[in-house]
């Protein structure tokens, strides 16, 4: 009855890392690089472009 439980445990395991790491990670990452170039986009439109006044 334990070998059963301890299998049926390390199947969901393993679903739930390949979940995190092959989908939910790749997404955040992309999310929050997406947003910070947004946000610095938006800053630039009101500081102006970086690099001295020309």
């Amino acid at each position: 009855m334990q070998k059963a439980i301890d299998k049926k445990r390390k199947k969901h395991e393993l679903a739930v890392f390949l979940f995190l790491a092959g989908i939910l990670f790749p997404i955040l990452s992309v999310i929050v690089v997406a947003g910070y170039g947004f946000l610095v986009w938006i800053y630039q439109m009101f500081a102006g472009p970086p690099g001295p006044p020309g």
